[in-house]
């Protein structure tokens, strides 16, 4: 890690006091959560279509066997990094994470300001009548009844019109941030932001990339992750290419003694 960069970066955290957090799959790997595109990640042992709405219609067990094996990790603790985000969210200094993610380790750390971009694993709800499930309870469901992914609370015509989907924004799905409204909320508060701290993501996956051409001219954009960025050449931006909880760590505890 260059020493330079780093304390480049510590002095843009330190005067900071509105910071506006994305992150992705490479903040949970430090917490031993597989991601989808390294040559370890998920898509590797299949492909993008089995995480898409078709084949969840299509083959609802066989997706729910899938998600429950490989998105789902209710085991998982957060790491250095969720728990510093949570201590900056404290002190007043982060102000939103928009995440990526839907292992809800930021929640876990105590991170309160948190939008789930691509939604959470931690519920199913009803297509129909929008009744929520847990996921334990869907787990339950699989182990005790044939048709565990119809809802049993509500009755349109046809099956399928009731089918219960996990909480997550899938291939050829939308989320509840993915209309005009929830864009221009997103986009608002990164207009506000002093920085923007990006974490774990390769900034490469529509709609979430587009995010830093929104913050104000003149900005900063610190990027921590271990592979590259389409921004990592741009204006104002301060690349690290390390380990998130090693660098928030390291960051954090400069802040301490130079406080």
């Amino acid at each position: 890690m260059e020493s330079s960069m780093l304390q480049t970066c510590t002095n843009l955290i330190k005067n900071a006091k509105n910071i506006v957090v994305l992150t992705g799959a490479g903040i949970s790997t430090e917490s031993g959560i597989k991601d989808f595109r390294s040559q370890t990640g998920i898509y590797q042992r299949a492909p993008e279509y089995i995480l898409s709405l078709d084949n969840f219609y299509h083959n609802p067990k066989g997706f729910y066997q899938f998600a429950f094996e490989n998105l789902y990790h209710p085991e998982a603790l957060p790491n250095k990094g969720h728990e510093i985000l949570s201590q900056w969210e404290n002190e007043g200094k982060v102000s939103y994470i928009i995440t990526q993610n839907i292992d809800g380790l930021h929640q876990k750390a105590g991170s309160q300001k948190v939008i789930e971009f691509h939604g959470t694993m931690k519920t199913a709800s009803c297509q129909n009548c929008r009744k929520t499930y847990k996921t334990e309870e869907m787990i339950n469901r699989l182990n005790s009844i044939d048709d565990f992914y119809i809802c049993n609370h509500c009755s349109p015509p046809t099956k399928k019109d009731r089918y219960i989907k996990p909480d997550v924004v899938l291939f050829g799905d939308s989320g509840e941030w993915f209309t005009i409204d929830g864009f221009n909320e997103i986009i608002n508060i990164i207009n506000q932001a002093d920085i923007l701290l990006v974490l774990g993501t390769s900034l490469k996956v529509t709609p979430f990339s587009t995010f830093p051409q929104y913050r104000r001219e003149g900005t900063p954009l610190i990027i921590i992750n271990k592979g590259d960025s389409p921004y990592d050449m741009s204006k104002d931006s301060y690349i690290i290419h390390d380990s998130i909880g090693e660098t928030l760590s390291r960051i954090y505890e400069d802040l301490k003694v130079n406080k």
